[in-house]
């Protein structure tokens, strides 16, 4: 099958696709060769550290290859350190509704995946480039999905290299900083690439704007919820539960979670709390003949979403789905839940 370009479009309803036999060059040279000159290109993406940092790298590819490059995302940035990654390393982007998709003639995906969110889903990709686990029911002209790879970050500095292109500063501190958070400081899945990747950042970028980046992580308006966490919260059996009531985002759960999962003698972290009428619980836990995930599917896969790795998890359930009035959920409710599951 081909596209109007002529280029080969690859169909990931009948078979994902693997890059894997490829050198560096040949994916680079493949991906380039999808645009002209006159190409007005847009990049969406889901925005986060990776994503973002992804779009820059394409952005500085294609800077001589195509007229221009916009970087769209549909998404609200709200966490802190996320703000203040696209603010100290002044990046450029666009809220998605606020583009007209048609305007342009191509359009690349980063770090996700057309099916990801049903915004994308009429939108026809020229090339969508991830490391998340290949979706069906999409086409686009090239793929290059590996999911092994820690962070899409790492690919992309693949392409940078193979392109003979050393990223600025602020472009490398951008890519660091993605893998570092992808990678959980490489104590999640990766790979060799993404080490290497890694350390040929290291020289580039500049560790101090990083470290600005990492240590901007709670808004004073947010320190109230770790109040209410700190007073709520009920320890049983190596477990810390804690239900926090109505939150302005779930991000809050989640710096919550992952603050309380510091404490000594606990294996387990549940954190709810409840945004636009749903239950968000955030599970956390310490991996060892334990799996977040697995548990996150047992307790609400039936009445809700849920699902994650073996340290960390996320459910969400409808208030229409539970059994127990949304309003009367507690921190005890929590318990007896998990109780019936673990």
């Amino acid at each position: 099958m081909s596209n109007k370009n002529g280029n080969s479009v690859i169909g990931l309803p009948k078979k994902p696709v693997s890059n894997k036999k490829k050198t560096a060059k040949e994916r680079l040279n493949e991906f380039l060769g999808l645009f002209e000159k006159d190409d007005e290109v847009l990049v969406v993406i889901n925005a986060d550290p990776d994503a973002i940092a992804s779009a820059m790298a394409v952005k500085r590819l294609l800077r001589y290859r195509a007229k221009s490059v916009t970087i769209a995302y549909p998404n609200e940035i709200r966490r802190l350190s996320n703000v203040a990654m696209v603010d100290l390393l002044k990046i450029q982007m666009e809220r998605l509704h606020t583009v007209k998709v048609g305007d342009y003639s191509k359009k690349v995906m980063l770090d996700s995946q057309p099916t990801h969110l049903p915004v994308f889903e009429n939108i026809q990709f020229t090339a969508v480039i991830d490391h998340h686990p290949a979706t069906r029911g999409w086409e686009a002209g090239y793929v290059d999905i590996r999911k092994d790879f820690g962070a899409t970050a790492s690919i992309l500095v693949e392409y940078l290299r193979a392109a003979s292109i050393k990223p600025s500063v602020a472009l490398a501190t951008a890519l660091f900083y993605a893998i570092k958070v992808d990678t959980q400081n490489f104590e999640k899945k990766s790979t060799l690439a993404d080490v290497i990747s890694f350390r040929y950042l290291f020289d580039i970028a500049n560790p101090n704007l990083v470290r600005k980046i990492e240590l901007t992580t709670f808004r004073r308006s947010e320190l109230n919820y770790f109040k209410t966490a700190l007073a709520e919260m009920k320890v049983s059996k190596q477990r810390l539960y804690a239900h926090i009531g109505r939150v302005p985002s779930p991000d809050v759960l989640v710096l919550i979670a992952d603050f309380l999962n510091q404490v000594n003698e606990v294996a387990w972290v549940l954190v709810s709390g409840v945004h636009n009428d749903k239950l968000v619980v955030i599970f956390r836990c310490d991996g060892y003949k334990k799996n977040a995930g697995r548990l996150a599917e047992k307790m609400f896969n039936d009445i809700g979403s849920a699902g994650g790795h073996r340290v960390a998890a996320r459910a969400e359930v409808p208030a229409k789905n539970l059994s127990t009035d949304i309003q009367e959920f507690s921190t005890r409710t929590l318990m007896r839940l998990t109780t019936k599951h673990i």
